[in-house]
């Protein structure tokens, strides 16, 4: 066993998914240069295996497979066994992930391919289990057999890995050039509507995941046409999502999905970008609705990233276990006589409010949840009432044993999370909201940017990995948010550079768009280049509003043709095939709805009107404030306006046409809800 274990090479890397394998008696090897070496000279294929810290299935099949002396043998016999976490290598899992849906199969966490010694993917799939079972063949078969295949059938191997880097090629590649046209977004809005669940909530069927991308282009078209068609899918997935089992009621925070069509089974791992979106999406429905459950529910989960997901130096953790103590969700469910024993005479009351019974609604336990309440109007008295009852039993949670942290930081999760945070603490003027995104943006800056150049994973002192276009898209959109909530223009600086970077490193030539990686990263099979969202947004869906933005802040014509060849690079494609398309959808939006706000005066005289700006039910807007006597670029629509009388003075901008000075906080928030 000494030495099986010496032949894994795990045991220097940083990613807690990584370390989690490093006892296995498989010959893990990191992926890197070293790995593919030895493929090719053993001829050898390789198995590759990516998963991560949280992903419940990876631990299945670590235990069943991985963990077992005989099938390790099999998998050191025949292959050279290389490990990937998909969040330090989001890079190499979107190109074989993207392999295995070109072999028509469904995608997921383990993803296990297999890929000739140069790396070129042949075969694969996701969970095997160690025997026959659930319609899947065993995993020891399955190594045998590719393995034969592999040595007696190489024209079979030959004409697989042909087809499948030809058309991962293909795709990095292709030209869907053309223009967008303006009613794009309005139109798949409209198809959407036939797609989700008016029971329920989110897309129909099983099983359910936020799509906080589809829920905003909705909200969008609402904000736009005032129909109600469009607000009410959103209102009930929100709705239904905020008092499902998905959602903590205990802890706060948001879990991956639910395995069920009625949001009450969740799986129980929490993810940092799940909450930044969600916090986003429910942030940006308030602003119109007010509604006293999305308030809750955006407080709470600011309150359990404050509490669990602030790693050293102020970053933000990457995620939290769905297992602890080798099941799935024991940490977050209740038995009857436990939640009878914590809360004596105040069990009954919280029983009946959260789903509370002897048989319990998930394998003889109880996932706290209040799906009966999810579409009545939110009760503030009742859960006032509750809280002593949940900080109870959270105090009591606490001592249990904590699933798995992975305390990496990512530069585009990290993204995400400050521009939430930023844009929440704005609306709901919460300053240590606001503060809590500028401590984690200046990490980022501080120390996961060195030379000039974003990287994407931090963890214990050490650097991994150029970032991802998703990482300098979603650190864009954080200093763009906190420049609108502190009016600090150092922000705007910092997201010039990185657009720089972006350019100079990742634009494609001719057929437009940034590729996934950079032009000095490690050399793979294929460059990625994509706009499609996958569970975060793509660069190339966020760039142009990005650009868009600054072009309005700067006055920087280049920053307009820019995102106007991101969206006439994709334009086919979303004509094509728009559904994973919301971010680039919500893009185009932004270039045909984008409002302009322009506030003139002195400092803290101009505190209500930026607050009242933050809380508007507008879907995309930038916001300028000017002390008087100070100027607009030449290109603005509001260049050469004035402050009216000594007194603060707004003006509205829609495309080329501004409002009259409005110096009244009154009639500004009435223009700012005609603006939408």
């Amino acid at each position: 066993m000494t030495q099986t274990r010496a032949q894994n090479q795990l045991a220097s890397q940083t990613s807690p998914y990584l370390l989690q394998h490093k006892d296995n008696p498989v010959h893990w090897r990191p992926w890197g240069p070293e790995a593919l070496a030895e493929a090719k000279a053993s001829g050898k294929p390789i198995l590759l295996s990516v998963g991560y810290a949280a992903c419940h299935w990876c631990h299945v099949m670590a235990h069943e497979s991985f963990e077992n002396a005989e099938i390790a043998a099999l998998m050191n016999d025949h292959f050279i066994n290389i490990k990937v976490d998909r969040e330090e290598r989001p890079d190499i899992d979107a190109i074989y992930m993207s392999a295995l849906h070109m072999l028509g199969e469904q995608g997921g966490w383990p993803l296990t391919m297999f890929l000739t010694p140069e790396g070129e993917p042949f075969w694969g799939g996701t969970y095997f289990p160690p025997e026959p079972r659930y319609g899947r063949p065993g995993f020891p078969q399955i190594l045998q057999e590719i393995s034969r295949i592999f040595r007696e059938e190489p024209q079979k191997v030959d004409a697989n890995r042909t087809a499948l880097t030809k058309a991962l090629h293909a795709r990095s590649l292709k030209d869907a050039r053309g223009t967008p046209p303006p009613d794009l977004a309005s139109r798949v809005a409209g198809k959407l509507l036939q797609v989700m669940d008016a029971q329920n909530g989110g897309i129909q069927g099983a099983p359910k995941f936020p799509q906080t991308g589809i829920l905003t282009l909705l909200w969008r078209n609402y904000l736009h046409t005032e129909d109600e068609a469009f607000a009410a899918p959103v209102h009930k997935a929100l709705d239904h999502m905020c008092e499902g089992g998905i959602y903590d009621h205990l802890g706060g925070g948001f879990a991956r999905y639910s395995v069920d069509a009625e949001w009450l089974v969740p799986h129980f791992e929490k993810m940092l970008y799940d909450n930044a979106l969600l916090l986003d999406l429910l942030t940006l429905v308030w602003r119109t609705s007010g509604d006293a459950r999305y308030a809750a529910r955006i407080e709470e989960t600011v309150t359990w990233i404050c509490r669990e997901m602030i790693a050293e130096g102020g970053g933000f953790a990457a995620s939290l276990d769905a297992d602890s103590e080798g099941e799935e969700g024991k940490f977050y469910v209740w038995s009857e006589a436990e939640i009878d024993a914590a809360l004596g005479d105040d069990a009954a009351l919280f029983k009946q409010a959260y789903d509370i019974s002897p048989a319990g609604n998930w394998e003889g336990k109880n996932i706290p949840n209040r799906l009966h309440a999810a579409d009545a109007p939110f009760d503030s008295a009742l859960d006032e009432k509750l809280k002593p009852a949940r900080q109870t039993l959270l105090a009591l949670r606490e001592k249990r044993v904590h699933p798995g942290w992975d305390d990496k930081v990512l530069s585009d999760w990290n993204g995400l999370a400050i521009a939430a945070l930023a844009r929440a603490g704005a609306a709901f003027e919460r300053p240590d909201w606001v503060e809590l995104a500028q401590r984690a943006f200046n990490f980022i800056t501080g120390t996961m940017y060195v030379g000039g150049r974003l990287f994407h994973s931090w963890r214990q002192a050490k650097l991994q990995h150029r970032a991802m276009a998703n990482g300098l898209a979603a650190m864009i959109d954080a200093a763009l948010a906190l420049f609108k909530a502190t009016g600090a223009r150092a922000y705007i600086e910092q997201a010039e550079a990185w657009v720089e970077e972006l350019d100079a490193h990742y634009w494609a030539e001719p057929q437009g768009g940034y590729y996934f990686t950079p032009n000095d990263a490690d050399a793979l099979i294929t460059r990625i280049r994509t706009a499609q969202d996958d569970a975060t947004p793509a660069a190339n869906g966020m760039m142009p509003g990005l650009l868009i933005k600054l072009h309005a802040l700067t006055g920087k014509l280049h920053y307009l043709e820019r995102a106007d060849q991101i969206l006439a690079a994709f334009a086919g494609e979303a004509e094509q095939n728009a559904f994973p398309l919301a971010s680039f959808l919500a893009s185009l939006d932004t270039r045909l709805h984008l409002v302009q706000i322009v506030l003139i005066g002195e400092g803290e005289a101009l505190a209500p009107f930026r607050a009242a700006a933050a809380r508007a039910p507008l879907g995309d807007y930038v916001l300028e404030e000017l002390a008087p006597g100070e100027d607009l670029p030449d290109a603005h629509p509001a260049k050469g306006k004035t402050q009216q009388e000594g007194k603060p003075t707004a003006y509205i901008c829609r495309g080329d046409t501004c409002s009259l000075p409005v110096t009244e906080l009154a009639e500004f928030e009435k223009q700012l809800a005609a603006a939408r």
